[in-house]
């Protein structure tokens, strides 16, 4: 047999091998076809439709069009209402809304004065030329979005006034909280945290059982008293402690070299982390329970990888995907935490306020955690 026979056998091989590891095969269509989806759908960094509120001081008709005519820009989409600043600054905080429109009540006589002079309207000072008709209070710490509301700045009203209008005068006043001075630094580290953990949690647990199973340790197993809750709480407690190493070093250098603020309390941010490190450690342990080999885990683990970093708000916002792209992101862990580390770090948000995030990582970590115990047999099989 000469060396091009042997490597047409060994490639015979190969593909047979492939063929018979139908999840191995699987993962070669589906990491491209979701990664396609993925950018090509729900990757969209022209973001549409912001959900926002309105605390409307001036209750009239030329306010209502006004709210109309900045809607019709589909940028941003007025869904809640709000009878004070307060209120809403709250709601932004707690990650409802990203910003807020605020209308005084003289918005009338500021449309008036905003006309270009020389059309009619009454003369004014300087210091009353010079206001703009209302005020954006908006979510420094996303940048993207904070962007995309900047750019209703200038945002011209010659429709609404059907007359031209004085342009040196920016037509909203635009306030950004959180991060005024829009550094991108302060956005990505908190998200980073969620990442990385994301990585190392899942990637860690996820050959767990089939490690054992490798190794020959599940004979040794089916001889002990160990229970299946028993053994999955052990695999995960030690890496509970990793993970709070992770995320010291990623808040340490960040605040250090990035000078990323720390504006909630630690013992929030603990309570919030913890529950996640869970979650991700027990998605972990589901995907060992599947998964037949090392290899498997591995690419079940970037299968699940992939939508937690491209969904989760990390790199792009959510607010400007599809529905059915916020419906996949709702269910990974990942998505959840990014609500929950931003909201404490950034804002300095009490976790109860955002107790949906919360509720979802405590059923997603008891329901895996049930799943993968039901799951592993202590059996060869």
């Amino acid at each position: 047999m000469n060396g091009l026979s042997r490597i047409q056998a060994i490639f015979g091989k190969e593909l047979l091998q492939l063929k018979r590891d139908k999840m191995t095969f699987g993962m070669v269509i589906m990491i491209p076809l979701i990664q396609l989806l993925l950018f090509g759908f729900a990757i969209n960094t022209n973001v549409r439709h912001i959900p926002v509120g309105l605390v409307d001081h001036s209750q009239t008709g030329l306010s209502r069009i006004l709210v109309q005519t900045i809607s019709a820009t589909q940028v941003v989409e007025f869904s809640e209402h709000y009878i004070n600043v307060e209120d809403a600054e709250a709601a932004i905080a707690r990650a409802e809304i990203r910003a807020v429109l605020v209308i005084p009540q003289d918005v009338s006589q500021r449309l008036a004065r905003h006309q270009t002079a020389g059309f009619g309207s009454p003369p004014a000072s300087d210091e009353e030329t010079s206001r703009p008709v209302a005020q954006w209070i908006v979510d420094g710490s996303d940048t993207m979005i904070a962007g995309a509301i900047k750019s209703l700045r200038n945002m011209p009203l010659a429709e609404l006034l059907n007359k031209p209008v004085n342009r040196s005068t920016p037509t909203f006043e635009v306030a950004l909280l959180y991060n005024p001075e829009q550094r991108t630094a302060v956005n990505v580290v908190p998200g980073l945290i969620g990442i990385i953990l994301t990585m190392t949690m899942i990637m860690f647990t996820s050959a767990a059982i089939v490690r054992e199973r490798e190794r020959g340790n599940l004979e040794m197993l089916i001889t002990t008293p160990v229970r299946s809750i028993e053994l999955m709480l052990g695999k995960i407690i030690p890496y509970i402690f990793i993970g709070a190493i992770q995320v010291s070093i990623i808040l340490g250098l960040g605040h250090l070299v990035f000078n990323v603020p720390m504006n909630g309390s630690l013992g929030q941010l603990a309570g919030a982390t913890l529950l996640f490190i869970i979650a991700s450690l027990v998605l972990g342990l589901v995907i060992s329970t599947i998964a037949k080999n090392q290899l498997q885990a591995t690419q079940m683990t970037i299968f699940v990888l992939l939508p937690s970093i491209l969904l989760s708000g990390f790199m792009f916002p959510y607010d400007g995907m599809p529905d059915i792209a916020q419906y996949i992101a709702e269910i990974l862990p990942a998505t959840h935490f990014m609500r929950l580390v931003r909201g404490v770090i950034l804002r300095d948000v009490a976790i109860i306020d955002m107790r949906h995030d919360l509720i979802w990582l405590t059923l997603f970590s008891v329901v895996g955690l049930a799943v993968a115990s039901f799951r592993f047999k202590k059996n060869l099989d």
